[in-house]
């Protein structure tokens, strides 16, 4: 066979062997988008790791469940207790709750008779063991709400059930004449350049030394002691006040303190109370004679006019001399009674002069 027959068979067979590995190389070699595709799907795909804390946190928020359901539950309980709790404290005084406790308390101490069947025997220990519950929580709240009202009524209420010692027995028909202090007998006054000042009324010292020899007079202020007794002090050297009772003795409502008379240990039908603020300050308005405020105005008079009407008081001794201011209700004391004894000495003279034209 010649050169040229072999040559070109030759480069034939070269080219057919290299067609097919070329074809089997594209066939072994993925291409880009297959490879992007599959690395797609391989990362949408959750890996085996993961989605085995995902069954474990399913099974614990099973068993989480009931836990929330009791805690839930007691704090439905507690609200409702403080509810119950606050709702009794508002309607009920502790007498009341403490009446009402009883039936409870029998109906944790039953028992069943001795001839009961054992059915009804543990039937009733088991309604007494139930009832028991309530009325240890009742005696709870019983004993606690009187703890917190024993440490409210000494803030609230006077310091003392008997504010004022027993009178002696020589002295049981004197009258007590209560007396307010700031705006009654006196007037403080506070400025940037002279600080707390206080002035006596016009007339306090003749008011003070005169009626003591009528009455038992007290003063009953609703300041503190720091500033009740310093002013005391100063005002009566002579001692014609026999006691003094501050903001302790008061009683505490509504935002205000009240004189509380009934706890002066006093007769009532024998007290008389003259404030500048008397209505307005005092739980015995039946008792209170109002007088006008004073505010440092010097022509004042207010305490000596009332000196006439106190005294006929004290040596005439009226049984109950709430009926007596009763009388005066909506007049200026002093005032009215100037008019009353000029009325009643008319009468005397008209009387005087009857009885001589009779004569004759």
């Amino acid at each position: 066979m010649s050169p040229l027959i072999l040559r070109p068979r030759f480069v034939s067979l070269l080219k057919n062997r290299h067609g097919r590995l070329m074809s089997s190389d594209l066939a072994s070699t993925p291409s880009k988008d297959a490879i992007n595709a599959s690395q797609k799907l391989i990362s949408d795909q959750i890996p085996p790791d993961v989605q085995g804390p995902t069954g474990s946190s399913s099974s614990s928020s099973t068993t989480s469940k009931p836990w929330n359901f009791l805690k839930y539950s007691l704090i439905g309980a507690l609200t409702g207790a403080t509810a119950v709790a606050g709702y009794a404290s508002y309607a009920y005084t502790c007498d009341e709750i403490e009446e009402k406790a009883k039936a409870l308390r029998r109906s944790a101490s039953h028992t069943a008779a001795d001839d009961a069947s054992s059915v009804e025997k543990v039937q009733g220990m088991l309604y007494s063991t139930i009832m028991s519950a309530p009325a240890k929580l009742i005696d709870v709240y019983l004993d606690l709400r009187k703890a917190i009202e024993k440490q409210v009524k000494g803030y609230t209420e006077p310091n003392a059930e008997m504010l004022l010692p027993e009178l002696h027995p020589m002295e049981r028909h004197v009258f007590t004449l209560v007396l307010d202090l700031n705006e009654t007998l006196v007037y403080s006054d506070w400025t940037r350049e002279r600080g707390w000042q206080t002035f006596k009324r016009p007339g306090v010292d003749s008011f003070l030394e005169h009626l003591a020899q009528f009455y038992e007079i007290v003063i009953y202020s609703d300041q503190s002691n720091m500033y009740v007794d310093p002013v005391i002090d100063r005002l009566d050297p002579k001692h014609c006040i026999r006691y003094r009772l501050s903001r302790a003795a008061t009683k505490y409502e509504n935002g205000k303190h009240y004189r509380d008379l009934s706890k002066l240990n006093r007769d009532p039908r024998k007290i008389i109370y003259l404030s500048g603020h008397a209505l307005d300050s005092s739980l015995q308005p039946e008792n209170s004679v109002p007088i006008k405020p004073w505010k440092c105005e010097a022509d004042d008079t207010a305490l000596l006019d009332f000196i006439p009407f106190l005294e006929f008081v004290a040596r005439n001794s009226p049984a109950d001399i709430r009926q007596v201011l009763e009388s005066y209700k909506g007049c200026d004391i002093p005032t009215e009674f100037i008019r009353r004894s000029k009325e009643h000495q008319r009468r005397i003279q008209e009387q005087k002069q009857q009885g001589r034209i009779w004569k004759r």
